[in-house]
């Protein structure tokens, strides 16, 4: 039985809702058809990953768009942003994924894109639920034979995601007498980003590039650096680089072998950017972003915003102000002069193209960011708990005036588990322990 998961931009985000099975990828096909095909008759692309219920997911959902109506237009595994760009390209109505992202290959799970490679209008989710909710107890419908629509395998889509890859840099931009470990989870872009890296010029050693369905992000992939680290280190490599499962978050790894997480790829880019006069507006960071982000960014004059955590809320953000760069400390990036969502492959591109273009390595790079130690503590309560009690309150201000104003404390509820999380950051390790320690006491008193 596969697990059940739904991506952020899945419909309305819900999880638990629905039970992810073929039936269920069979009437969610039927019930996204039926309102895709309410004005004209519609294209939807559909792309996956590499894990084994990918393949029988796609049938369901193939088989729902087409008895309601819709073209289908099959894109194979690819990347969760090139299906986005795709669902662009081909003008299609909508872009489906059918991912779990980094979770092991038992879950699995869809994200819809609009006809621009955004996430989908309020009133489409809602519409699409309606839909659902009205076949859960009914046969579903099927359009008249000559109305059933067809379906189409797209043969060059990778080299078409390709190329809008290298399109993200200069035209002279090269990779040449660069050793890059290049490590794919045995995910989505494994038969992508090596082409993308290696046509640019640079010498490739591949990781997590053989997926056999069931090793997709095991022990391989931003998730797991581990082997990324020790094989930069043996091979004498510039850097790594490693994905997700579906390439819509990039870490990387320096000469030294330690990892660059998503905060300090962020820094590299803006600053690099802010450098060449071509930064629009400031950042756009989350609630977990390292304190260090913000300092930095405030010495290179650089204004940063920081949102809940979920890629969506900073792509609103961006949005909101116009602006162009923001991510998440995951090491998803969003780059939306280049891309409409989230692309680890370009994240990695605009880092090496800052790097090469200042002459530096990646550890001479991200240097000028020091990244505050974090102490965090769950705190177990029930979901819904209000924490904002005048104590809680009062104890998080005590906490903050001994920062200093050289950190932040930040309680957060969980939105997967039954805690509040107690973050404490600031420049000395053990006292943004100590702190973080006290005020999880204070919580677990308060709430009992």
């Amino acid at each position: 039985m596969t697990k059940q998961y739904f991506g952020t931009d899945g419909i309305r985000g819900k999880v638990g809702e629905y039970p992810i099975t073929a039936e269920f990828m069979l009437r969610l096909g039927w019930a996204a058809g039926r309102v895709f095909s309410r004005e004209a008759r519609g294209t939807i692309v559909i792309g996956k990953d590499t894990r084994v219920s990918g393949y029988m997911f796609e049938s369901a959902l193939e088989a729902g768009l087409v008895s309601a109506g819709i073209d289908v237009l099959l894109l194979g595994p690819m990347p969760t942003p090139a299906v986005a760009y795709l669902t662009r390209t081909f003008n299609a109505s909508a872009g489906i994924v059918i991912s779990a992202s980094h979770n092991p290959y038992y879950d699995n799970g869809i994200k819809f894109f609009s006809g621009t490679g955004e996430k989908l209008d309020d009133a489409v989710e809602l519409a699409i639920e309606a839909e659902l909710k009205a076949c859960e107890s009914a046969p579903l419908s099927m359009v008249p034979s000559d109305k059933i629509g067809r379906v189409s395998r797209i043969d060059d889509a990778p080299g078409r995601y390709i190329e809008f890859c290298k399109s993200s840099v200069q035209p002279d931009f090269t990779l040449r007498g660069m050793k890059i470990v290049l490590d794919c989870a045995h995910g989505a872009t494994y038969h992508v980003a090596p082409g993308v890296f290696r046509e640019l010029g640079a010498e490739l050693i591949e990781l997590g590039a053989e997926p056999d369905g069931f090793n997709i992000n095991e022990e391989v992939g931003s998730t797991s650096p581990a082997m990324l680290q020790e094989t930069v280190l043996k091979e004498g490599a510039h850097l790594g680089i490693a994905f997700d499962g579906d390439g819509d978050r990039v870490i990387m790894v320096d000469e030294a072998g330690s990892v660059v997480d998503g905060d300090e790829l962020l820094y590299i880019i803006a600053a690099f950017r802010r450098s060449e006069g071509s930064l629009k507006g400031g950042v756009v960071g989350t609630q977990m972003s390292n304190f260090g982000l913000e300092a930095v960014l405030a010495d290179n004059q650089i204004e940063f915003r920081r949102t809940a955590v979920g890629d969506r809320h900073v792509l609103a953000e961006l949005r909101t102000q116009e602006w162009d760069l923001g991510g998440e400390s995951s090491g998803h990036i969003l780059c939306l002069d280049v891309a409409s969502t989230g692309d680890g492959i370009i994240a990695a591109l605009q880092v090496l193209y800052a790097i090469r273009r200042r002459e530096l390595s990646l550890g001479s790079a991200r240097s000028a960011m020091e990244k505050y130690p974090q102490h965090m503590i769950n705190v177990a309560c029930a979901r819904g708990t209000d924490f904002s009690s005048p104590a809680i309150t009062h104890a998080i201000s005590e906490a903050e005036k001994v920062l200093g104003g050289n950190g932040r404390v930040l309680l957060r509820a969980s939105g997967t588990e039954p805690v509040v999380r107690v973050m404490v950051e600031g420049q000395d390790s053990s006292l943004v322990q100590g702190l973080a320690e006290q005020l999880a006491e204070k919580v677990t008193l308060q709430l009992g």
